[in-house]
């Protein structure tokens, strides 16, 4: 194990907008922090009506994701849950490892929330908000959706709707956490050029 520890660059932007495949794009290990949403038993989840407010903050456990960046930085690996949109919980874990990079990828709607934090720490290589049109957002998501299976498609048509009226919004949100806003490719260029 280096005593330096490996940074993380935070991939965050609007449901649906790319993030794990621009991370994969990079060629880096990578993260999926939408593994750490609560599970839908929990008590703590947020409430729009009647309804799970899935797209809150705080439908999703920061601590965990935080505590599993630290570990990837310090160990190289991290046992992380394997969440199902499906179910709504975590159906069991795995193992991420980073081998001997020094740099690894977190991706999720929620990354933007641990940037001040992996900033403090030193771990922050950099955080983006991935930008695309809200039309292609709104499409990629919602054949993505259903694709997975992810809810009844009468649910992901309306909440797709909710989403795309806003992305301007959750974007805003993103970059006043600390994210810098940009596409797929200037990501990219951005993560090729930061040393190993």
């Amino acid at each position: 194990m280096s005593l330096h520890p490996a940074r993380v660059v935070l991939v965050a932007g609007p449901s649906g907008s790319g993030k794990s495949y621009i991370a994969w794009r990079t060629g880096l290990p990578t993260l999926c922090l939408d593994d750490f949403y609560k599970n839908s038993c929990d008590p703590s989840l947020p409430r729009r009506g009647q309804a799970i407010d899935w797209d809150s903050p705080n439908s999703w456990d920061a601590d965990a994701a935080m505590a599993a960046i630290k570990e990837l930085a310090k160990t190289g690996t991290a046992k992380v849950p394997a969440y199902s949109f499906s179910a709504n919980q975590a159906i069991g874990d795995r193992t991420v490892t980073i081998g001997d990079s020094r740099l690894f990828v977190a991706e999720g709607i929620f990354a933007a929330e641990l940037a001040q934090c992996c900033q403090e720490l030193g771990l922050l290589a950099n955080a983006f908000a991935l930008h695309r049109s809200r039309a292609t957002t709104f499409v990629r998501r919602l054949t993505r959706d259903l694709a997975e299976h992810r809810k009844p498609a009468r649910v992901l048509i309306r909440r797709g709707i909710a989403l795309y009226r806003a992305d301007r919004e959750v974007l805003a949100r993103q970059v006043a956490l600390g994210c810098v806003p940009a596409n797929g490719r200037q990501i990219r260029r951005a993560v090729s050029s930061m040393p190993a």
